[in-house]
């Protein structure tokens, strides 16, 4: 086996052989590696199977339409508290401050609000406006749910209460973005002698936008998928995706500065194409941050990934035999049942293949699940008499689980076949020393 090979075969099968529970024995910085490499792997598998570049150019074609509703809705809800004066002045200090465009979209802002508000199409003008909106954040609601594998989403009014909250969210932000500047810049003012100290306001400014950048990534990633996302798995994306997209504004404001100053290319137009790339990178970053997420809090979904496709049904059966051993001596011994993630844990096997085997041993009615005071997931019990519970009863009903006899244009010898093997395996309880010419009919 060549080196290449070597790490092909090591990427593909000997990294995801390595147990979260295995790892946790070992050397920390083992550990870390180790999720480190299996993160990276699954975040360039979700870009590719999940499509992540299309649906950030789908977010931001949405995006572009749903811009002036949303800065409309976002303005007007400042009105009401009035700081629209502060969020408009902090949108002048953004990338859109330093483009021609900016007045134009002040201006077609302004005459959505009065369409909205005024004359005989206030309520359709209303609707449009909240129908916008809504289709925006929707989309990226589902875009967030097709990374976490998630096939439900909110209900409606969970929905517009998430996508007004978020609303409301932005002008706090704002607002207490502004405020955090004028008390630094009043404090470093009050200070004696503190004129060589005046050159770190611009910086300590900057990383409060930092700050506030990786609160509003980090918000995101918690709340926006319709799962249960954890801190320790949202954290460390939000503050590098936040950060990315500060650069990334902070670079596109000096190319909208050179080129405008410089006039090539697209001349007065310039800042129309930079704006559009800035907008497409923006959700490629979201997106890219959600799937790192995902991947961080379900690295131990993957163990074993590849050898599970393979894994013989034999095999599958002796761990079905030997988890559902283990669930009956902890019960026999009245202790607290087991969860599958103490199970996965205990006994070195993957948690999405204990999961998978639970299940399977639950829907033959072998085993129920039942929550007890000290236990935050459910736990496992047998369902029947454990001293009736034989090898054979097992694999029959596993044998037995799911439809059979569902082929409509099954011919009359297809079914006597059926019979015949049904009749056989009723009486000798195996097949194993039955030749295959006697089940004929």
């Amino acid at each position: 086996m060549t080196k290449w090979q070597k790490i092909v075969h090591f990427v593909q099968y000997d990294l995801w052989r390595k147990t979260s529970s295995e790892l946790k024995d070992g050397k920390r910085a083992k550990r870390v590696g180790f999720g480190v490499l299996k993160t990276i792997i699954l975040v360039v598998r979700g870009f590719n199977s999940k499509q992540l570049n299309t649906t950030a150019n789908a977010l931001t074609y949405n995006l572009v339409f749903a811009i002036i509703p949303i800065l409309a809705m976002i303005l007007a809800i400042a009105k009401g508290f009035g700081f629209s004066e502060v969020i408009e002045g902090h949108l002048q200090q953004s990338m859109l401050g330093e483009t021609n465009i900016m007045p134009e979209v002040m201006a077609m802002v302004n005459r959505y609000l009065e369409t909205a508000q005024g004359g005989t199409f206030i309520g359709i003008g209303l609707l449009i406006l909240i129908w916008a909106v809504y289709s925006f954040f929707r989309n990226v609601e589902q875009s967030f749910n097709t990374i976490w594998d998630v096939k439900q989403s909110r209900s409606v009014f969970r929905q517009l209460t998430t996508y007004i909250a978020v609303l409301f969210l932005v002008p706090v932000l704002v607002i207490a973005t502004s405020g955090m500047s004028i008390f630094i810049h009043t404090t470093m003012e009050s200070i004696p002698l503190a004129g060589s100290l005046h050159h770190w306001h611009s910086l300590i400014v900057r990383l409060v936008q930092f700050v506030v950048a990786w609160i509003v990534f980090l918000w995101m990633y918690m709340a926006i998928p319709n799962t249960k996302v954890h801190f320790r798995s949202a954290i460390f994306p939000a503050v590098m995706m936040g950060t990315l997209f500060q650069l990334l504004q902070m670079l596109s404001m000096y190319v909208i500065v050179f080129l405008g100053r410089t006039s090539i290319v697209y001349g007065a137009f310039a800042a129309i194409p930079i704006i559009m790339m800035w907008l497409q990178w923006t959700c490629l970053l979201i997106l890219i941050g959600a799937e790192m997420s995902f991947a961080i809090q379900n690295n131990e979904q993957f163990e074993y990934e590849r050898d599970l496709e393979t894994m013989s049904r034999r095999y599958k059966d002796f761990l079905t035999l030997y988890l559902l051993h283990r669930i009956i001596l902890r019960f026999e011994n009245d202790q607290t049942p087991y969860t599958a993630t103490e199970l996965a844990h205990e006994n070195n096997v993957p948690i999405r293949l204990v999961i998978n085997l639970l299940n399977r041993l639950t829907e033959t009615g072998l085993l129920r699940t039942v929550y007890v005071e000290q236990q935050e997931d459910k736990t496992y019990q047998p369902a029947l008499d454990t001293h009736k519970i034989t090898v054979g009863m097992v694999t029959d009903r596993i044998d037995r689980q799911g439809s059979e006899e569902f082929l409509r244009g099954a011919t009359p010898e297809m079914h006597a076949f059926w019979q015949r093997y049904q009749q056989l395996k009723d009486e000798h309880n195996t097949l194993k020393n039955i030749r295959l010419d006697e089940l004929n009919p």
